[in-house]
Formats: C-alpha cells, structure tokens, sequence
C-alpha cells in the first residue's frame, strides 16, 4: 500500500528568489499591475510598515525566506520520496486561455519546463527566472502509472479531474511546478505528479471546501494503490500577495496546523483573489496530510512598498509522527507571534 509520508507548502513568489536589494524592482510591476490600484493604496497609506522597507529589515526578511527554503530542501532529501504529487496552479503556462481545468493531472511519462523567452518577461521576473526555468528546455519525468490510477479513483470518487497525457506544443510547466525542482530538489530529480487547481482564472474556480475535499479524496487514492510507495505531497504559492494581509495569513496558518477543518473549508471566494487564491493549493494538501504531524516553518511578511504590497511568505511542512519534527536551528522566527506548533490529528 502507498501511503504519504510527507507534506510540504511553500511560497513561490519571484520576490522569494530575488535579493531583497532588488526588491524594488517588484513595486515597478506593482504599478502596473491590473489587480492593484496602486495609486489608491499609496494614497490611503497610514505609513504603519514604513520601519519595515528600511534595507536591513528587508534583508533580515530575505534570509529567513532562504533559510526556510533550505529548511524544506534539506527534510525533502531526508524524506526521499519515491514520487511528489505536486499541486500547484497554472498561469496561462500550459493551458491556454480558454482552456483552464478547475482540476487537473498530467499522466503523460515526461513533462517539459521549455525555457520560455527570458527577455519577453517583465524586469522583476527576470531577477527570479533561475528559479522558475532552466536555461534550456529541461525534461521532468512522472510517475504515469501512479498519475493514471489517481485519476481514475479520484473520478470514482465523484471528482471531475481532466487528464492530459501530451504537453501542448510551444508550451510549458508552470512556475508553481518548477520551483520545486529548482529550489527544493537538491539531489536526483524526483518523478512527480502535477495536479492542476485553477486558482485565478473564473468562472470554475473551485471553493475552499472542495479543494480540501480533493486533498481528502487524493489520500484515499494515495493509500489505495497496488505498490509500496512513499508520496509525497507538495503544494506552492500564497499566501497573501499582491498587497500583504498578515491577519488573514496567520488566520490561515492557525487553522492549518489546527485542522480546523471548518475555518479552512468556509473560506471564502472573495478572499482567494489575486495571488492571494494560491492558498487553495494549500488545502487541497491540508486535506492530503491528515497522518502526518504539522509544523509552521517560517512566515514573514514580505513588504516591498509603502502601499503594502508584497507578498505572506509561508512555509510548513508535514511528517510522518514516527519521524521527530524538531524545528532547524537556522530558522530565525521573524514572527514571534505566528501560531505556536500543534499536531495535525
């Protein structure tokens, strides 16, 4: 029987993989961008978070961020899972614009980070291409049997899935997938499994309880293979971003580590918008990991303007409970006051 022997969440945001001295450059594509009136924002700024823009606060911020990631490296080597299920979302990457599955899996036997046009990318993406693309196209193999039987059983168990065994031509594995390989796979590449949530595009967004539901449904697919697997379950994004809402971010945590299923299920729509409906990947694992034992890594609030844009940087992590989850003595807790370690149940 295959049975999940590890979580991971992490943020994945291009800030996260930038140096907090070019942070900067983000606030340019802040201006620009259609989910923000920046104007207002700077315009109804109460100047509150102003201490934390000075560099060395910023850099502070960053090494916690790196220490994290690295945190999350180091216990995916340990764990050496025979293959991840990687949920994350897709951003106009592989799927085309009228085309975008509220849920999907890719079951083909490789899938390809094609190394899209750097220099067509926005400055600020630039900075934090390493982390996204490989410089020339590079082959991430998956675990087709094992992708196959989730899909079958997950539709069994009443889940519209749509399956996809060929990449379309001329395009590539998104961001939320890629990090993984390029920040958190530190030795042999690992086969995955990508599972798709349509996290921004309406109208077929799904809800904060169905996608914990799925997690829930993806377990029991886990467990019901015919071999003896190790799976881990990786999810990124989130948390809040474009403009950071720290409350709402540690509201989210809480529950998280908790389980408190019913916060995290009556979520609702007008929360997950913008960046900020990555936390949907999120629970799709909350669901996955009901075994494992949960521990708050790393949360830092990652501003980059006065307007409060930025992004909730999260990291956690789940464990099998055989396995001690002592915390990395190289974490530095920026925030004091996130949610204090619990067991998932």
């Amino acid at each position: 029987m295959a049975r999940i022997t590890l979580g991971i969440a992490s943020s994945h945001s291009p800030q996260v993989s930038t140096p907090a001295d070019q942070w900067h450059v983000h606030v340019d594509r802040d201006r620009e961008s259609p989910y923000l009136d920046f104007d207002a924002l700077m315009a109804a700024s109460t100047h509150d978070i102003d201490d934390q823009l000075a560099i060395e606060r910023m850099r502070e911020k960053d090494r916690a961020c790196q220490d994290a990631i690295g945190e999350l490296a180091r216990t995916l080597e340990e764990a050496a899972p025979d293959v991840l299920i990687v949920i994350g979302d897709d951003q106009r990457e592989l799927f085309l614009d009228d085309g975008t599955p509220a849920f999907g899996i890719f079951y083909g036997d490789t899938i390809v980070d094609t190394s899209p046009d750097k220099q067509a990318m926005h400055p600020s993406i630039q900075l934090a291409y390493w982390s996204q693309h490989a410089d020339a196209p590079e082959s991430y193999p998956v675990d087709a049997r094992f992708a196959t039987h989730l899909i079958g059983t997950l539709v069994a168990d009443a889940f519209d899935i749509a399956a996809y065994a060929k990449q379309p031509a001329g395009r590539s594995l998104g961001h939320a997938f890629t990090f993984v390989r390029r920040r958190l796979m530190t030795g042999r590449p690992i086969p995955i499994v990508p599972l798709f949530v349509n996290c921004f595009y309406p109208p077929n967004q799904p809800t904060a309880a169905r996608c914990f539901d799925l997690g829930r449904a993806l377990r029991r697919a886990v467990m019901s293979f015919d071999a003896d697997v190790r799976v881990g379950v990786i999810a990124t994004g989130g948390l809040s971003h474009f403009v950071v809402d720290e409350a709402f971010d540690r509201s989210v945590l809480a529950a998280l580590q908790k389980r408190d299923v019913a916060a995290l299920k009556a979520i609702p729509p007008e929360r997950l918008v913008s960046g900020t409906s990555e936390i949907r990947n999120w629970l799709v694992l909350a669901g996955a990991v009901a075994a494992c034992e949960s521990e708050i890594i790393e949360y830092v609030p990652a501003y980059r303007s006065t307007a409060k844009t930025g992004c909730g940087m999260a990291f956690m992590r789940w464990r099998e409970a055989a396995v001690p989850a002592a915390r990395s003595s190289s974490s530095s807790n920026i925030l004091a006051s996130a949610p204090k370690q619990t067991h998932l149940a």
